[in-house]
């Protein structure tokens, strides 16, 4: 973490809004949405285009998620890398694949496609831009709709990742951060 403490402290629950309460039903609220909770409004309009990425955009869920572990690991954001590592594995990703993350798109093991998708963060991250080779190799199994939802799962979770560094966003309880030995 890039910081031992929350520079904006999580809300309890009783500190919360009721209709941001309720659009969370019984599920608990995680650290992230307790901090955002501070900006009700925010949060509100943060989670409709979340949403979308997360829930209703057109990527492949493994794909998503590769893209958000790297997005996370670039950015150096333990939280969202470990809310990712459990949904990643639900979505497909090995513990092994999850691990090897870290070490990019030219580490071996990765099929054509996953390094191509991890290079596009990459490319990303470091430019803004992903570069025509990289566009083109996507473009060969991904939609255009999907060309597009990509680009905005990496900015989406380029922006939640300076917000949980910045504000001091610390690991939900029973989390772990990054790998062992490893450090972005």
């Amino acid at each position: 973490m890039k910081l031992d403490t929350p520079r904006i402290a999580p809300l309890p629950d009783d500190a919360i809004d009721p209709e941001t309460r309720r659009s969370f039903g019984k599920v608990g609220i995680q650290n992230i949405f307790r901090t955002l909770a501070h900006h009700p409004k925010l949060l509100k309009r943060w989670l409709v285009f979340a949403n979308h990425i997360l829930a209703k955009g057109t990527l492949p869920p493994r794909d998503r998620e590769l893209l958000i572990l790297r997005t996370g690991w670039m950015c150096a954001s333990e939280y969202e890398w470990a809310q990712h590592v459990v949904i990643g594995q639900r979505s497909g990703l090995t513990d092994e694949e999850i691990t090897r993350i870290a070490d990019g798109p030219d580490a071996d093991g990765w099929s054509d496609f996953d390094r191509v998708q991890l290079r596009a963060v990459d490319e990303l991250r470091a430019d803004s831009f992903i570069s025509d080779a990289t566009w083109g190799a996507l473009s060969e199994r991904y939609d255009t709709r999907q060309m597009m939802d990509m680009v905005f799962t990496v900015g989406q979770y380029t922006l939640v990742s300076m917000a949980l560094n910045t504000l001091g966003v610390q690991l939900d309880e029973g989390l772990s951060g990054f790998p062992e030995g490893k450090r972005p």
